[in-house]
């Protein structure tokens, strides 16, 4: 995560102000944690916003992943729902609004095939920089 916080921070030094996330397990909810961190620390003028993809997402997760969700939800900025009904397209529309609304694009992406590698290309193909922290 050092790589992400330098680079995070360097975009805030650069007038970025709003951050959205995806809200999935792994990175997304670790980027969410570094950017309240930097929020409560360093740059109290961000925004995160949630971005996800219908309601319930999280009801195959764990009791342990849900309840850190349950924890970090009152912290964004802001949450939008993307879908009203849970489908596969419902993540691919997360994704696509998530780069609809940016000009930079911070991933971990690590195959060529998945949602990670859907957005990366969606990101490439709307002309956002990307920073992918695997290097």
């Amino acid at each position: 995560m050092d790589r992400a916080e330098q680079t995070v921070r360097q975009l805030i030094e650069q007038g970025i102000v709003f951050f959205g996330v995806g809200g999935a397990i792994g990175y997304d909810t670790e980027v969410a944690k570094l950017l309240f961190r930097l929020r409560a620390t360093d740059y109290p003028q961000i925004k995160v916003i949630l971005v996800y993809p219908f309601e319930g997402f999280t009801s195959r997760w764990n009791d342990k992943q849900r309840a850190e969700y349950a924890r970090l939800l009152p912290q964004y900025d802001k949450a939008v729902c993307v879908a009203q009904r849970a489908s596969r397209e419902a993540y691919l529309t997360r994704d696509r609004h998530l780069v609809d609304g940016s000009a930079y694009c911070i991933a971990y992406c690590t195959r060529d095939s998945g949602g990670a590698a859907y957005t990366l290309r969606y990101a490439k193909q709307y002309g956002l920089e990307i920073y992918n922290m695997t290097g």
